[in-house]
């Protein structure tokens, strides 16, 4: 009687670093300490005036999110923001923040940003500190250069970009009472089956295609600046 055939584990070799992974974990993980928590992108407020009702709801306002803004506007220019020199990192970083269509969307986005950006030269990133300090920079620009610096491509990069905004949205749900944590995690699971072909498409939006509005989640937004009781920074 023949012996049975051990199965071959695959091991690590020097050509698969692990670090770049590890870094990006950390760059997505909802402990960072950026304060990307304290904002819910419009979502306090549409639940609030009865627009997000339901979880099938919260799934339908995140999927058009998700297939619009992210395909058509924050992967396009993550992919240009990695890719450029220090003039074209600045010109993106202005189209960036112009994207921001409240001054509630503008402010987390430059807030987040500068926090980051003063996380990376606390650990090490010596790029942190080559632009003026007075300039603001958006979220997008930072998440570049530390992608750049630790060697994280842009199909990873992507796709922490899209997990961090997504945990942070079912998070902020979570706080609205909206839904518990495994319908969270259901919904979470359906719209990341969606993110690989998007990521992929996103790369080839030319640049005067990027952009677009997404009237709800503005009105969302600017309502939320004034709404009288708020768990969310504004």
């Amino acid at each position: 009687m023949g012996t049975a055939k051990q199965r071959r584990i695959p091991t690590m070799t020097t050509t698969e670093p692990l670090a770049p992974l590890l870094h990006l974990l950390r760059l997505a993980s909802p402990s960072l300490p950026i304060g990307a928590f304290a904002w819910s992108q419009g979502l306090a407020s549409a639940v609030e005036l009865g627009w997000i009702d339901s979880p099938d709801a919260l799934a339908d306002w995140l999927c058009a999110i998700l297939e619009h803004n992210f395909e058509h506007q924050e992967l396009p220019l993550l992919t240009r923001l990695l890719a450029a020199d220090p003039d074209g990192c600045a010109h993106w970083n202005r189209i960036a923040l112009a994207l921001r269509e409240t001054a509630e969307l503008r402010r987390e986005d430059s807030h987040c940003g500068a926090a980051l950006l003063r996380l990376l030269a606390d650990t090490g990133v010596s790029a942190a500190t080559a632009g003026p300090a007075a300039t603001p920079i958006s979220y997008l620009t930072a998440y570049a250069l530390a992608c750049t610096h630790w060697h994280i491509d842009y199909p990873q990069a992507a796709t922490g970009l899209v997990w961090s905004w997504l945990d942070n949205q079912i998070a902020a749900a979570l706080k609205l009472s909206l839904l518990g944590q495994t319908r969270g995690q259901r919904i979470a699971v359906a719209l990341l089956d969606r993110a690989p072909p998007l990521i992929a498409r996103a790369r080839s939006v030319a640049d005067a295609d990027i952009g677009i509005s997404l009237p709800g989640q503005v009105l969302a937004s600017m309502l939320h600046e004034t709404q009288y009781s708020r768990l969310f920074r504004s």
